[in-house]
């Protein structure tokens, strides 16, 4: 699959990796601002740069766009991708309003072509395992789930924008979108309602760092989703000492997040962050492990599923079986699969345009219902491709 890529940031450095060591791909263009970046993608990979996704859009070598650019930008980049007849693989979230999410879900329709909303963590391989072990009807209906993660994301370095909520900052849409995925995902994707409460507690950081929401889901399955990104409890300490992206978990560099930030203003800041971008000395983490995002159960009529970095742990009636799932050398290997499945096969994941904008409508829900205090009503949920075909 010839690739282009717009946005060469710190999400394409997560998926260097993967782009590296899956064959299926071949990086063909990159579009990004800073002409340090582009050269350093055109000296590794051969390829051409552009100073815009517009450019790169038009080259007829490239056959879809993995646009990794901030979240505000992804509704303009996607118009011009699929104006141009390139399939897409964007970065979540799909958008940052609702507006956006809608021109986007038609302009994929409009342009005949395939959108991925991804990667985002319900494409971790032990996600993908326990949603075939529910599709089985092995171990009866999803009753309910539980997401749980603290993390440090605050106080890694940010963009004035990324405390900005209104611009897409703060924890729902960068973070608390991959938890939605993933409870949507296993609890068969149709939400009803949200119950919310949100808190923004550093004024340093004037934006939400934490949330707990209760979902109803159509088929009677029911979750709870509990984040913190306030880097003081650690929850990677409950999976296995591993770290989200897969590395081992150094307990000595508890406190390393806020201590970088200290004393640093806001310009100070940003040149941090710009460390993170490709071009700029970043070395992707090495994964030892799966990705994963914080401890997950979930509980079926037969038995509980804990997912852990090595597989799925199975607690049944009177047995107790962990599923390995072993790591494969590119690490986001399903998101390629997905990727290949829809260009090839012209069958996409269940993480469509319209499964982007019903989990991007789950973080305003939960915006909304701490705001107001009251339960909010979903409508622009889908459901998940497996349940949907046998539906």
């Amino acid at each position: 699959m010839r690739l282009g890529v717009a946005g060469l940031g710190r999400a394409f450095v997560l998926m260097l990796p993967t782009f590296r060591n899956d064959p299926r791909v071949k990086l063909v263009a990159a579009a990004a601002p800073r002409a340090e970046s582009r050269s350093a993608f055109e000296s590794e990979f051969g390829a051409r740069g552009y100073a815009s996704v517009e450019e790169m859009a038009a080259d007829p070598e490239v056959e879809a766009i993995y646009i990794a650019t901030p979240h505000q930008m992804h509704a303009e980049h996607v118009a011009a991708a699929a104006a141009a007849g390139k399939h897409i693989l964007v970065d979540k979230p799909l958008a940052v309003t609702m507006e956006d999410a809608d021109r986007m879900v038609e302009a994929a329709r409009a342009g005949g072509v395939h959108l991925i909303v991804g990667p985002s963590h319900s494409f971790d391989a032990p996600v993908i395992r326990a949603r075939q072990m529910i599709d089985s009807g092995e171990l009866g209906r999803v009753r309910m789930v539980q997401a749980f993660n603290y993390t440090d994301f605050l106080y890694r370095p940010r963009r004035p924008e990324e405390l900005r909520t209104e611009e897409g900052g703060g924890v729902l849409f960068s973070q608390g979108v991959h938890q939605i995925d993933i409870v949507r995902l296993l609890c068969g994707g149709r939400a009803q309602s949200v119950t919310a409460m949100t808190g923004a507690w550093d004024p340093k950081r004037p934006t939400e760092g934490a949330y707990a929401a209760l979902m109803d889901f159509k088929n009677g399955a029911f979750a709870t989703l509990t984040y913190s990104g306030y880097a003081h409890f650690d929850s990677d300490i409950w999976m296995d000492d591993v770290a989200e992206l897969g590395g081992a978990k150094d307990p000595e560099n508890y406190g390393a997040a806020r201590r970088a930030l200290q004393d640093l203003d806001q310009e100070e800041e940003t040149k941090l962050k710009s460390t993170r971008t490709y071009g700029a000395g970043t070395v992707p983490p090495t994964a030892q492990n799966n990705e994963h995002f914080g401890p997950i159960i979930i509980s079926c009529d037969r038995a509980d599923l804990r997912l852990r970095p090595g597989g799925v742990e199975v607690f049944g009636d009177t047995e107790r079986t962990l599923f390995e799932v072993q790591l494969n050398e590119a690490p986001r290997k399903t998101v390629i699969d997905a990727l290949e499945a829809a260009l090839r096969r012209n069958a996409p994941p269940s993480q469509t345009a319209a499964w982007g904008r019903a989990s991007l409508e789950v973080c305003h829900a939960i915006l909304r219902s701490a705001e107001t205090g009251e339960k909010i009503k979903l409508t622009r949920q889908v459901g998940v491709a497996s349940e949907e075909e046998t539906s």
